[in-house]
């Protein structure tokens, strides 16, 4: 039988990199079984939508804070602001590299109209623009699970297997929904259901790249870790407010995105506190 500390030994056994990438595997996987759900639905409440989207949101700040940020800044020497003063640094990167990102890729945010769409102006179906929102959102997720599971095979305070192995959990199970908020909305257009599922779970392909880079980055400059964390903190929280949040807030279940988002938030302060 599989237990947790069974599986922390086999992926601190296998190095940082493979298990960066096995991770973030299981997250992509997760992705993916929540866009199969397109088979067996075409469509889905308002309500339980955007309550889903709140819980993603809920787990992204968690993680934010739990599993990047205090660590980041609990490994940092120096008092005061010396201490914080990497993490400043990184999470303000962090957004900003999105914030680039985003002006420089044309993209769509789930609920909005193809003529809301971000960036550049492009003649591109509003299925494409969707996926790349999606992936954009992804890429610090895969980063954050990578650049953990770096620092903690470097030995770093802080940083340990058993945490990037909670946040892994945590963001797999956030991206459940997230698979299907891609691929209902295209099956809604239109799409055929393999091509939704399709697109849904293509959508977080991206992360196990991202955690590989993490992974490898961190290993080869280890005293950036501290940066590191905050940098994909930064880049989830923008994420979260750029993104996530107005799309719950578009129609009249804003208080059940919100409960959502609560539950979001407990679900993975208890996974970094219990488990890592």
């Amino acid at each position: 039988m599989i237990t947790f500390d069974s599986l922390v030994t086999w992926l601190e056994s296998i190095g940082p990199v493979k298990a960066a990438l096995a991770a973030t595997i299981f997250t992509w996987a997760l992705t993916a079984a929540g866009a199969s759900l397109v088979f067996f639905f075409k469509d889905m409440h308002r309500k339980w939508f955007d309550t889903m989207l709140g819980f993603t949101g809920g787990v992204m700040v968690a993680a934010s804070f739990w599993s990047l940020l205090a660590p980041a800044i609990e490994m940092t020497e120096g008092e005061g602001f010396a201490k914080v003063f990497p993490a400043a640094i990184g999470f303000g990167l962090g957004a900003l590299f999105i914030f680039g990102l985003d002006k420089i890729t044309p993209h769509l945010h789930i609920n909005f109209s193809k003529e809301e769409a971000e960036g550049p102006k492009t003649d591109w179906h509003s299925s494409t623009l969707l996926i790349l929102a999606i992936t954009l959102h992804n890429i610090p997720e895969g980063l954050a699970v990578g650049v953990i599971f770096g620092g903690a095979a470097m030995g770093l305070d802080g940083a340990t297997t058993a945490g990037a192995v909670a946040l892994a959990i945590g963001i797999g199970i956030q991206n459940f929904p997230e698979g299907l908020a891609v691929s209902m909305p295209l099956r809604r257009q239109g799409v055929s259901r393999r091509k939704s599922f399709m697109y849904g779970q293509l959508s977080a392909v991206v992360e196990p790249i991202a955690g590989v880079i993490g992974a490898l980055l961190v290993i080869q400059m280890t005293p950036i870790l501290p940066y590191a964390l905050a940098f994909a903190a930064g880049a989830m929280i923008f994420v979260v407010i750029e993104e996530v949040v107005p799309e719950t807030q578009r129609d009249k279940y804003t208080d059940f995105a919100t409960l959502g988002f609560i539950g979001g938030f407990i679900v993975m302060m208890a996974l970094d506190v219990g488990l890592g």
